[in-house]
């Protein structure tokens, strides 16, 4: 490729460090949905949009969409491709997971256009304003509205100072009771592409600066509760005590065999959170709750890993004598992305990098899990450093955006051109 890759590095690396700077703490990034800080943030998203030459709207969830339509042809069709990722942060995250996909949407079509690419289908890139599930208790809530699947109790959860999801929204400006009318229909959408850092070190083992999808892992979030009997720490015998801290520390490494068990299936579990109560030093634990969250390459491997989970959930019950549940907080299928995106997207990377493109599964989740029920979806990963993501040191090298930025530029024009000769 001829074009100048690092003005569009050096306008990646500006537009990311810019965005790093609306945080809610001071030194660390952190911002959540709807906060005033995703305000800011979108408000900044949506100048870079009309710069663009988009048409800019937020929707009723408080995700910003920018339009460019269909350039005048013969084969000019109604319907969209869709370009997103999300702006919202975990606490004391990184500053290129999710926003670098909507950078590198707005600046593709700026390099459309600069081109002077007409494309025979319109064009939406979008910024979702959640896909972490911070703030509230549910993920991937800007995408689900655009995709028409958003369970609408969603807006009944609290964040932690009480706040509703629906007062929150209100309070933003959007709109609970509009969301349906936000969702796409199917046939009015030509399929889904997102940008985003690989968040692990194939990409860097491989000396490759970006990757193409091939699916989005099967994700499980559950919540686990075991409900003991509290006592003094040195007058009950240890065989007749119900430690709900014991009772969830063998769990957890039974947690901990099931995935390993299915390795080969790229299983993973992790237990990130735990609460115990009374949490005092000299009194036995009364109740402990846990998170567990559950990914693998096949629902199978998931599925049955979480039912093996369960029944030894039961067993300790049993035997310890204490009370036990474990709740699903969000479970998204394998999201299998599409050969017809995947093979656009491959050749893009390999005529950009000279190179074949490295073909690999996400563990992460995304936003095209929720896309993926709408339309078909593509996905293009980027070479992050030591594989590093949700955390301050999450980084990506200047170059690696520009090459990006250029493959998913290729990736549109070469759907054009399929578009035009169907």
């Amino acid at each position: 490729m001829t074009i100048d890759r690092s003005a569009l590095a050096e306008r990646a690396q500006g537009m990311i460090d810019a965005l790093a700077s609306i945080s809610a703490e001071p030194g660390r990034l952190t911002r959540l949905y709807l906060s005033e800080e995703h305000k800011a943030a979108a408000r900044l998203v949506s100048e870079w949009m009309r710069d663009a030459g988009l048409t800019v709207r937020m929707d009723a969830a408080g995700s910003v969409r920018g339009t460019l339509p269909a350039g005048r042809s013969a084969q000019t069709t109604e319907r969209r491709l869709l370009i997103g990722s999300h702006i919202d942060t975990v606490v004391d995250g990184g500053r290129f997971d999710g926003t670098l996909g909507v950078i590198a949407g707005i600046l593709a079509v700026e390099n459309l256009r600069a081109r002077g690419v007409a494309l025979p289908f319109g064009l939406e890139v979008i910024a979702f304003g959640d896909e972490e599930g911070v703030r509230f208790p549910k993920t991937l809530i800007g995408s689900s509205t655009v995709a028409g699947i958003l369970d609408t109790t969603a807006l009944d959860t609290v964040d932690a100072d009480g706040v509703t999801m629906s007062e929150a929204l209100r309070a933003f400006g959007g709109d609970p009771h509009a969301l349906d009318d936000e969702a796409y229909a199917s046939d009015d959408v030509l399929g889904y592409l997102e940008v985003h850092i690989e968040q692990g070190p194939v990409l860097e083992q491989a000396g490759k600066p970006l990757g193409a999808v091939s699916a989005i892992a099967s994700q499980g979030r559950y919540r686990i509760t075991i409900i003991g009997e509290a006592g003094h720490a040195g007058t009950v015998p240890m065989a007749v005590r119900h430690d709900a801290l014991a009772a969830a520390a063998e769990v957890i490494l039974a947690i901990e065999a099931a995935a390993t068990k299915r390795s080969a299936d790229s299983c993973v579990a992790t237990v990130g959170a735990l609460q115990v109560s009374p949490g005092a030093s000299n009194v036995i634990p009364g109740a402990a709750t846990f998170s567990l969250d559950l990914r693998a390459a096949t629902d199978e491997s998931r599925t049955t890993a979480a039912a093996e989970v369960r029944d030894y959930l039961r067993d300790v019950g049993h035997r310890r004598g204490v009370k036990v549940s474990m709740d699903a907080v969000h479970e998204k299928p394998v999201a299998t992305c599409a050969p017809r995106l995947g093979k656009a997207i491959g050749g893009a990377i390999e005529r950009v990098t000279g190179a074949p493109p490295v073909t690999m599964m996400s563990g992460a989740g995304h936003d095209g899990q929720a896309m993926v029920s709408l339309t078909e979806i593509g996905m293009m990963f980027v070479r992050c450093r030591g594989g590093i993501s949700h955390n301050p040191l999450e980084f990506v090298e200047p170059d690696d955006m520009g090459v990006a930025v250029l493959a998913l530029s290729e990736t549109v024009r070469t759907l054009a051109d399929d578009s035009g000769q169907g």
